[in-house]
């Protein structure tokens, strides 16, 4: 018997694309954001797709990617955090 290994391509990184942070193929959207919505405000896979227009096996290749590369995703998640905190503080004259 022959093994194969088969992948499932729906997660992309292109310099061109968000800064090259990995993204559902087809849409803009990030792993880390599917990421945060669900690990940090307690979205359900179901509720994701729904809400950004994503098939369940986006969501869940998204998921598994970041399960995967948590560590990096992680940092991802905080650098963007660190930036929006920083913008508002910029714009409060901080």
């Amino acid at each position: 018997m022959n093994a194969q290994i088969l992948t499932i391509e729906t997660i992309i990184s292109d310099p061109d694309i968000r800064a090259g942070r990995p993204v559902i193929v087809g849409t803009g959207i990030r792993v880390s954001d599917v990421a945060a919505l669900s690990v940090f405000h307690g979205r359900t896979p179901d509720q994701i797709a729904v809400n950004y227009g994503l098939s369940l096996g986006q969501v869940y290749a998204a998921l598994a990617y970041y399960h995967d590369h948590q560590a990096e995703i992680d940092a991802e998640i905080r650098d963007d955090d660190d930036a929006i905190q920083h913008a508002k503080e910029q714009a409060n004259g901080g």
